[in-house]
């Protein structure tokens, strides 16, 4: 079912080389209901490997995007405040630059239930929505944000420039990490895009990944981690341009890119270029010493867990998303050390964690069970939760933070 690479996703190389084995786990995001508990579970190897000349980092192994992400997939953007800021104040920097208009068109890749184009949409910008996952792109619909429920590709946009719809800006927020096909994506992106258009696309940075100790930002659905070096050679290669970036805080650190038909590159993507070539970020032995580090923070973790417990602790954890399903599988964090996890998405509730089978719960059971400590899945929105959960702190409870050294607060 899934298929095992031997070569880069990028420039082809049968050179790749394993840096990183997360052992063999079930799908982040394939929650589990109750009558499933007893069936067997599809798990996939979790292999991550290095290109050593194209820089990417990359898995071996591809899970078929439709089993990822169609019909059952529970991740909805609206569910997290700081996402929904975060994405509204891109789009509104968005129609001031480009000065956007009832004339232009905005499309999203992988747009998820509207939260981002909604902005738009509220200034009176023609938007498209583009999403594979049927839930998801139906609450997208009901808010007014037309959505073609499908897999984006050089297909597709084909079609779309053919009937018109080229775009001013293409927005793409962590997608293109999750894309098998990367070229047909990307020329897709090329077809699309008007001659002076702009692609703005968001990713994980792998260098923020790498630093940070961030490995369970590592799962199946995805499948490339970009440096700015890999990302400028596959945009190379479709004729497009790197010619921006920003870095951003959101997700444990990620880069905002500016891609474009010109080439026009500032002085702060070719200073980030030279960065990760002084900090050898395009060299094996970094991604080496990250290995070594996760192993490390795996041991101290489970040793932590493990002592609270036989001082009579409670422990819970906040967070049924794909990086707390890497973070328990691959650490082994069972009901033993867990007794339940606790999501705001109304989705995740009743389900059960993968792998592990923690039955997710709503947030209020923290107030209603009083566990002496979470365990912070989703260390990524720490500031956002603990802020929601002050009565919590207040009652004596305490947060472990297990990334980049389990600790806790």
């Amino acid at each position: 079912m899934n298929e095992s690479r031997t070569t880069c996703r990028i420039c082809h190389s049968p050179e790749i080389q394993p840096v990183l084995s997360l052992g063999t786990t079930p799908l982040a995001d394939a929650l589990r209901q109750k009558e499933q508990l007893l069936q067997a579970e599809s798990k996939f190897p979790l292999n991550v490997a290095f290109c050593p000349h194209c820089s990417l980092v990359q898995l071996l192994e591809t899970v078929p995007p439709d089993v990822l992400f169609c019909q059952d997939y529970p991740y909805y953007s609206s569910f997290s405040p700081a996402l929904l800021q975060h994405s509204r104040a891109n789009a509104v920097d968005l129609i001031k630059s480009r000065r956007l208009n009832a004339n232009s068109l905005v499309v999203e890749l992988a747009s998820n239930d509207g939260y981002l184009l909604k902005n738009f949409v509220e200034y009176g910008i023609p938007v498209l929505g583009i999403d594979p996952a049927e839930g998801p792109a139906r609450a997208a619909e009901k808010i007014g944000v037309p959505t073609v429920c499908t897999f984006f590709g050089e297909n597709l946009a084909r079609e779309l420039s053919a009937n018109g719809k080229t775009s001013d800006v293409i927005i793409g927020n962590n997608v293109l990490a999750h894309v098998a096909d990367l070229h047909g994506f990307v020329e897709g992106i090329r077809i699309l895009l008007k001659e002076d258009g702009v692609a703005v696309i968001e990713m994980p940075y792998v260098k923020d990944l790498v630093d940070h100790c961030e490995f369970d930002t590592i799962y199946h659905e995805h499948l490339c981690y970009f440096s700015v070096t890999a990302l400028d050679r596959l945009f190379r290669m479709h004729s497009l341009f790197l010619n921006d970036v920003k870095r951003l805080s959101i997700h444990g650190g990620s880069l905002r890119i500016y891609v474009e038909k010109e080439e026009n590159v500032s002085a702060t993507v070719r200073a980030m270029l030279q960065t990760e070539a002084a900090e050898k970020v395009d060299q094996i032995d970094y991604y080496r010493d990250f290995a070594h580090r996760v192993e490390g923070i795996r041991t101290e973790l489970q040793r932590l867990l493990q002592r609270l417990k036989q001082q009579g602790a409670r422990i819970a954890a906040y967070g049924a998303a794909a990086k707390g399903s890497t973070l328990i599988n691959y650490s082994d964090i069972g009901t033993e050390l867990v007794d339940f996890v606790v999501d705001r998405n109304t989705h995740k509730q009743g389900l059960y964690m993968p792998g592990q089978h923690i039955p997710v719960l709503a947030p209020e059971a923290l107030l209603e069970r009083n566990p002496d400590y979470v365990l912070l899945l989703a260390w990524n929105f720490a500031e956002e939760i603990l802020q929601q959960q002050k009565e919590y702190q207040q009652r004596g409870g305490r947060f472990i933070i297990p990334v980049p050294n389990p600790r806790v607060i």
